[in-house]
């Protein structure tokens, strides 16, 4: 029998252990089997080369849980390990026996994959184990089995084991905090989230857990669309089908595999993120991606997989890192060309679906300088009368009516077509088109579009009078005196009830136009919404201001003026301002109820 100490590169390797990695010390069960794939995948290797004769056997994993001894323990029918080996690998914990591995077998077989990278690996088991027992015996011919011991010290023991066939068993002793660890359900649930796609089979309770041949790992061309959607199944069982999806296949500069989906987004509900979930060479490690994957894809679903990511560094480094970039780039490109190739294969179908993905697309463009360029290709605009453009068809289009005497293109849009129908009707009734941007995005969407497209200005239906939201220079003259429309002014002023919420101004409109109209300048309204989102601190607590915009040539006008009653002029000019204040939707409470019986009174009268 040998005794020793285990060689580490500090002398507390395992107080680091147990506080470094407390938050995760369920990843304890992910290490261990990593291990034992890599031990099973390591014996296929020396096969395939030559070195190991004869009938491999079934080559499973089995994990069993025994809440009498309160033991879990992890079997393979690896390659195994003789006592030299376990003193080189298990006790001189800073050699990798995974990388030497690969390194002496790299120019045997390309796909090896060998996963022994995930840091102190095996030591992971003593978050939760207070002895752990490796039973272990060599696929070496002559070899003899070996039992190692340690109970989370420094100190271990190997001696000769009894072990009869190739292969190794972990055995841990769990502690007194970690006894939920001996629960079937806590284990089932852990081999679900971590190993429910890696590529050897795992037994746990007489049942196979894992599927050992997800759908990313194979080639797009051996994959129908059923599949993929029997895989976004597995993935997420009670999710409705997704759009679409895009295949990720890289073998250089850098290995990626995966399958995105692009999910039904309800528009009424906060969408899920942390959807995507992030493999190296088929084990789980996490699913927040989000120095991974752009962020204007969060909403995305799926897998990727990748053993070129770091894994065990701050989020700093890995925002730093050369590869990560590339992958982030990459997964960008790939998804832009695929909405372009959606696009330009069944336009129909993509305007069918942009509800669905515009937010996608409409993020990215305002993050992305690159997907901006890239998504001018599909992103499409859509305007009252559900018709779907494409951004330059669309300028082309307006062109002709909504250029204002600046030369400047001015679109034309609303977030509300029932609330905001009369204004669109008036701005039809001229000949102009008005957009819908309805969802929060569509603001800094708005602001992004007007910084790329040259002279062109995007203004709210309802932000003034049509003529002044497309100005001519086409004036129409007054049917009022000046003194007239001074005195007008006035007595309009005299029943607006807050004054310095509404600045009262006179216009020159069409007879047949609303007597009047309340208007949100554009500036203001964004400046307001930008600080309702948390932006434009520097402009501080502003007070709303509108436009009242009283149209001197309606009738009402003359007959207000003309009126010797005044107790008559002002009711006129109160139902006048109360109906403007409702087509702003801006009457509720006494003052609707008030509105309401008023109207009856005269209908009475």
């Amino acid at each position: 029998m040998q005794k020793g100490k285990v060689s580490v590169n500090t002398e507390n390797i395992f107080p680091i252990i147990k506080k470094f990695l407390y938050t995760d010390h369920e990843i304890f069960l992910r290490e261990l089997i990593s291990n034992a794939v890599d031990a099973t995948k390591k014996l296929n290797l020396l096969a395939s080369s030559g070195d190991v004769k004869g009938d491999l056997g079934e080559l499973k994993i089995s994990v069993k849980v025994d809440k009498k001894k309160k033991t879990i323990t992890i079997s393979d029918r690896g390659i195994g390990m003789t006592a030299v080996e376990i003193d080189k690998y298990i006790n001189q914990i800073a050699f990798s026996g995974a990388e030497e591995f690969v390194e002496k077998y790299k120019d045997k077989q390309e796909d090896a994959n060998i996963i022994g990278h995930f840091g102190l690996g095996f030591y992971s088991s003593f978050m939760v184990a207070d002895k752990v027992e490796i039973h272990t015996l060599s696929y070496q011919e002559g070899a003899e089995p070996a039992l190692w011991e340690c109970q989370g010290t420094t100190d271990f023991k190997i001696k000769k084991g009894k072990r009869k066939k190739r292969g190794t068993d972990i055995i841990l002793h769990i502690n007194e905090e970690s006894e939920e660890f001996v629960d079937d359900l806590r284990v089932k649930g852990l081999l679900d989230k971590y190993c429910k796609f890696l590529p050897v089979e795992i037994e746990f309770d007489g049942n196979a857990v894992n599927n050992t041949s997800p759908a990313w790992k194979k080639s797009p061309s051996d994959l129908t669309d059923q599949d993929y959607l029997d895989f976004y199944k597995e993935l997420y069982p009670y999710a409705e089908d997704p759009l679409f999806w895009i295949h990720l296949n890289v073998d250089y500069p850098f290995n990626l595999t995966g399958i995105l989906y692009f999910p039904k987004i309800k528009k009424n509900i906060d969408p899920n993120r942390n959807k995507i979930q992030l493999y190296s060479n088929q084990v789980f490690v996490t699913d927040n991606v989000e120095d991974i994957v752009p962020e204007y894809l969060m909403l995305l679903h799926g897998v990727i997989d990748s053993p070129d990511i770091p894994l065990n560094v701050s989020r700093s480094s890995l925002q730093a890192d050369s590869n990560v970039k590339k992958i982030t780039g990459h997964i960008s490109k790939k998804v832009s060309d695929k909405l372009a190739e959606l696009f330009k294969k069944d336009r129909a179908d993509f305007e069918s679906k942009w509800n669905d993905i515009d937010v996608f697309v409409k993020y990215g463009m305002i993050s992305d300088e690159k997907f901006f360029e890239r998504a001018e290709k599909f992103c499409l605009v859509q305007n009252t009368e559900k018709k779907h453009f494409l951004l330059k068809d669309y300028s082309e289009a307006i062109k002709g009516e909504q250029t204002d005497k600046d030369n400047n293109l001015i679109v034309l849009y609303a977030n509300d077509a029932d609330k905001q129908h009369g204004y669109i009707e008036k701005a039809n009734n001229k000949g102009y088109d008005v957009l819908m941007f309805n969802e929060i995005i569509d603001q800094h969407f708005i602001q992004k579009l007007e910084q790329q497209l040259e002279s062109t200005q995007f203004k709210r239906v309802d932000a003034d009078t049509v003529d002044k939201l497309i100005d001519k220079d086409e004036k129409l003259e007054s049917g009022l005196t000046e003194e007239e429309q001074e005195t007008l002014k006035k007595d309009i002023e005299g029943v607006v009830d807050n004054q310095e919420l509404y600045e009262v101004e006179n216009v020159n409109l069409a007879e047949n136009d609303a007597f009047m109209n309340i208007h949100r300048p554009e500036w203001q309204r964004r400046i307001m919404e930008m600080q309702q989102f948390g932006g434009m601190a520097m402009f501080g607590d502003m007070k709303e201001k509108m436009k009242l915009s009283v149209n001197t040539n309606h009738p009402l006008a003359k007959k207000v003026l003309s009126s010797g009653d005044d107790e008559q002029k002002k009711l006129v000019l109160k139902q006048a301002f109360d109906l403007a204040r409702l087509a702003q939707n801006m009457l509720d409470g006494k003052e609707l109820t008030d509105f309401i019986n008023t109207n009856y009174d005269r209908l009475m009268s």
